[in-house]
C-alpha cells in the first residue's frame, strides 16, 4: 500500500494518506479502493455504508414478520399500512434536522447516537399488544432511517467531485442492501430458527432483539474508529483553525432556498420512496396474491433490496461518466432516463398475474429504482456546495415523504390501483428534470456550462478545481448568528 504525500505540512490529523488526494479540494480522495480500510477516507467509506446497512436492519426488522404479527394481533389492512406509514414518517423530520447537524458537527457523532437510539425501541418489539402500540413503536424505530443523511454527507466530505457520484451511490446502495438482507435474515433464517424452540408468536416477539444488539454495538464502535473529514474531526479542526465555525441555521436556509433542492426532493420521493414502500409491502403482497408461506414470501421480497448490491452503484457510476462527457447535462439526462424507465416497469409489474413474471419484473424495476437513487446523489453535491449537508437532508426527506404518500395509496386502494398510481407519479417526476438549473452548469435543454465547469468536467486543468463539498469560509452573517447563539 503506497502512501501519498498530501502536500505542505499543516495542522491536521494525517500528513500522508493511503489514497491519492486533491489538496485543492480539502485533501479529498480522487480514487476509491474498495479493499482498503485505511483512515481516513476508506475507513469512513466502509463505516458509512455499514452503519446505514445496520440502520436498515433495525428499521425493517418487523416488515417480514408482519404476516405473523397480523395474525397474533388481529390486524386489518388499514392498521398494517398505518404502522408502515408511521415507520417512514418519523424519519422525515429527522432528515431535515440531520443535514444542518452534519454541516456543523460532521457525520460520525450523529450517526453513532441515532443508531443506538433506534435500537432501543427495536428491542422492545415483543411488548406490542395492539395496532396503536405497533404504530408508535415503528415510528421511533424509523428514526434510524435518517442515518442516510450522514451516510451521504460522510462520503461527500471524503471524495472529490470526479468520484463523489460513485462513492455516494456505493455507500447508499450497500446500505440500502440492508432492506433485502433483513427480509431474508429475519423472515427466512432467524424467525424459523427461533420457532424451533418456541411458538410462532414468541419467536416474532423475541427475534428483534438481534438487530437491536447489532445496532448498539455498531453505534458505539464507529465513534472510536473513524474520522469526520480527511484532516481530522470537526472539533479538532475548529480548535486548530483549519475549519471555520458553521451556523446550522444558515446552512439549512441556504439549502432550503434553492429551488433545485425541492425538484430533487420530489424525484427522490419517486425512487427511494418507492423502495421504502416495497420494503414494507413486498412480503405481504406476494404472500396474499400468490398464497405463499411467510418464509417464501420474505425470501422473494428480499430480491428487491438485493439489487442494491450493484444497481445504485451503477447509477452513480454512469452519472459520473455522463458528467465526464457532457457535464451536468449528462447527469440530469441519466436521472431522467432512470425515472421514466422505473415508472414504466412499475406499470407493467402491476399487470403481472404470474409469480415468475412478477419476480422478474420486480427485479428489473428495482434496478431502475436504485439507479435513480444513485444518480440523484450524483447531482446533490453541486447544488450549493457549502450547504451540502442540509441539501442532502432535505432531498433525503423527500424519499420518506414519498413513502408516506405511496403508503397512503396502498392503505386505501387495492394493490393494482396503488401500483398504477405509483408508476404514473414516477413518470411525471421525470418531467421535472426540465426545470433543474444549477448555477454555472447546463440544464437538460437550457443554459450552458461556465468556463470553470467545462474545464472541470473536461479536465483541462485551466481553472481551479470546483469543489463538491467545501469547508465554508467565515462570513459576517454566520459570525453574527454564532454570537447571537452564544449570547
Amino acid at each position: 500500500m503506497s502512501e501519498v504525500q498530501s502536500g505542505q505540512a499543516e495542522i491536521k490529523k494525517y500528513q500522508t494518506y493511503a489514497l491519492n488526494v486533491d489538496p485543492l479540494q480539502d485533501d479529498k480522495a480522487t480514487e476509491i479502493k474498495l479493499c482498503n480500510f485505511s483512515r481516513p477516507h476508506m475507513r469512513a467509506f466502509h463505516c458509512s455504508w455499514f452503519c446505514f446497512f445496520t440502520a436498515f436492519f433495525i428499521w425493517f426488522a418487523i416488515a417480514p414478520l408482519m404476516p405473523e404479527i397480523k395474525t397474533t394481533l388481529g390486524l386489518n389492512k388499514q392498521q398494517i399500512w398505518t404502522s408502515n406509514i408511521c415507520s417512514v414518517a418519523g424519519t422525515i423530520f429527522m432528515r431535515f434536522v440531520n443535514g444542518p447537524i452534519c454541516d456543523k458537527y460532521g457525520a460520525r457523532i450523529p450517526m453513532g447516537f441515532i443508531l443506538v437510539g433506534a435500537s432501543i425501541p427495536c428491542a422492545m418489539t415483543g411488548l406490542v399488544t395492539n395496532a396503536a402500540n405497533l404504530s408508535v413503536l415503528r415510528f421511533f424505530i424509523g428514526l434510524g432511517g435518517s442515518t442516510f443523511v450522514m451516510c451521504q454527507y460522510w462520503t461527500s466530505r471524503m471524495f472529490t467531485k470526479e468520484v463523489v457520484g460513485t462513492a455516494n451511490a456505493l455507500v447508499g446502495g450497500w446500505g440500502n442492501l440492508g432492506g433485502g438482507v433483513t427480509q431474508l435474515i429475519m423472515g427466512s433464517v432467524l424467525f424459523p430458527l427461533f420457532k424451533l424452540g418456541m411458538s410462532a408468536e414468541m419467536a416474532w416477539r423475541t427475534v428483534c432483539i438481534v438487530p437491536a444488539v447489532v445496532g448498539i454495538a455498531v453505534g458505539f464502535t464507529i465513534l472510536k474508529i473513524s474520522d469526520d473529514a480527511p484532516k481530522g474531526n470537526y472539533n479538532e479542526m475548529k480548535k486548530n483553525g483549519t475549519m471555520a465555525e458553521v451556523s446550522a441555521a444558515a446552512s439549512f436556509r441556504a439549502g432550503a432556498m434553492n429551488f433545485n433542492t425541492w425538484l430533487l426532493f420530489v424525484q427522490y420521493a419517486c425512487c427511494f420512496g418507492v423502495e421504502l414502500t416495497m420494503n414494507n409491502a413486498a412480503a405481504l403482497y406476494f404472500r396474499e396474491k400468490f398464497l405463499l408461506t411467510t418464509e417464501t414470501a420474505a425470501a422473494i421480497a428480499s430480491l428487491f433490496g438485493w439489487m442494491n448490491l450493484f444497481a445504485r452503484g451503477v447509477g452513480g457510476f454512469v452519472s459520473d461518466k455522463a458528467n465526464a462527457r457532457m457535464g451536468m447535462r449528462g447527469r440530469i439526462w441519466w436521472q431522467t432516463i432512470c425515472l421514466v424507465c422505473e415508472g414504466i416497469m412499475v406499470l407493467i409489474f402491476a399487470h403481472s398475474n404470474s409469480l415468475g413474471a412478477a419476480i422478474v419484473l420486480m427485479v428489473i424495476f428495482s434496478s431502475f429504482v436504485q439507479a435513480a437513487e444513485g444518480s440523484s446523489y450524483g447531482i446533490v453535491p453541486y447544488i450549493n456546495p457549502p450547504a451540502t449537508g442540509s441539501i442532502a437532508g432535505i432531498v433525503g426527506a423527500g424519499g420518506n415523504t414519498g413513502a408516506v404518500a405511496f403508503g397512503l395509496g396502498f392503505r386505501q386502494l387495492p394493490y393494482y390501483d396503488a401500483f398504477i398510481l405509483m408508476g404514473s407519479c414516477i413518470i411525471a417526476s421525470g418531467v421535472l428534470s426540465l426545470f433543474i438549473c444549477i448555477k454555472g452548469h447546463a440544464g437538460l435543454v437550457t443554459g450552458q456550462d461556465s468556463e470553470e465547469a467545462i474545464a472541470a468536467w473536461k479536465k483541462l486543468g485551466s481553472a481551479p478545481a470546483a469543489t463538491t463539498l467545501q469547508v465554508p469560509e467565515p462570513d459576517e452573517d454566520a459570525a453574527a448568528e454564532i454570537e447571537e447563539d452564544k449570547a
